[in-house]
């Protein structure tokens, strides 16, 4: 028990150095941008780690975490149920997993197809939890094509000419509350290498949308790479995971 509890210290320690580095920089880049520290909120990406980090990272202050996949998300939110988190689900969703999704999430950034919205709403509505926030996920390298989904680096999204007739559905459909917009530095296209223009893009977007649905004001962008770039943007979340918990081993 004594070599667990050693362990679980050391963990914790290597957690505070690298949160309270990170807060350092999200602290910089504000000022740096003239924003006030407080529009900015840290999500923290735990994904491939166990929920005893969760735990830790909760007795640290953290209080937004995100997931990736529903089956893990699914797991550690039930185990870390005590510890009054906030749940971000910011993968892919398949509409066969909305129904699991929304019996933790407290918000999906990954919204970016018709059908998703209608299987959100309809898991919401038959579970009777609170409304759902739901952020439009866009896929920036479709900036001149069409169409939605998985791109070749299995990621989603929608196109921006896609976003108001996504938004307008999340806004319609019972038992979701739409919260704004994410996106995801691009591989590809006009974007690709230039994250500080692609956030600056989101930032255009979100404007459109906003005086659409003047509430939709959550914008999602930035990771432990380029967290910098997209406050100076404008971002109001950054979701970090790598830049806190460590380098993740490569999946399989």
């Amino acid at each position: 028990m004594a070599v667990n509890g050693d362990k679980a210290d050391e963990r914790r320690r290597e957690l505070a150095g690298r949160l309270a580095r990170v807060e350092e920089r999200i602290a910089r880049a504000c000022d740096a941008a003239g924003r006030p520290r407080g529009e900015v909120t840290l999500i923290v990406v735990t994904k491939t780690y166990p929920a005893q980090d969760v735990r830790l990272l909760a007795g640290l202050g953290v209080r937004q975490v995100a997931e990736n996949r529903d089956q893990e998300a699914a797991g550690k939110a039930a185990a870390c149920a005590d510890a009054s988190l906030t749940w971000h689900f910011v993968g892919q969703l398949q509409t066969n997993k909305a129904r699991s999704v929304v019996r933790y999430a407290d918000v999906v950034h990954s919204v970016d197809r018709a059908r998703l919205v209608s299987a959100l709403s309809s898991a919401v509505r038959s579970q009777g939890r609170p409304p759902l926030d739901c952020l439009v996920q866009v896929a920036l390298e479709k900036e001149n094509g069409s169409g939605s989904g998985a791109d070749a680096a299995g990621r989603g999204g929608a196109a921006p000419g896609e976003v108001p007739g996504l938004a307008s559905a999340i806004a319609d459909a019972p038992g979701l509350r739409l919260a704004g917009v994410m996106t995801v530095a691009p591989l590809s296209g006009a974007y690709a290498g230039r994250p500080r223009a692609a956030f600056e893009r989101l930032m255009d977007i979100s404007r459109s949308l906003r005086a659409q649905a003047p509430a939709a004001t959550m914008v999602s962008a930035g990771m432990s790479g380029d967290l910098e770039e997209a406050i100076a943007a404008g971002a109001t979340h950054v979701r970090v995971g790598s830049a806190v918990l460590g380098v993740r081993a490569a999946l399989r």
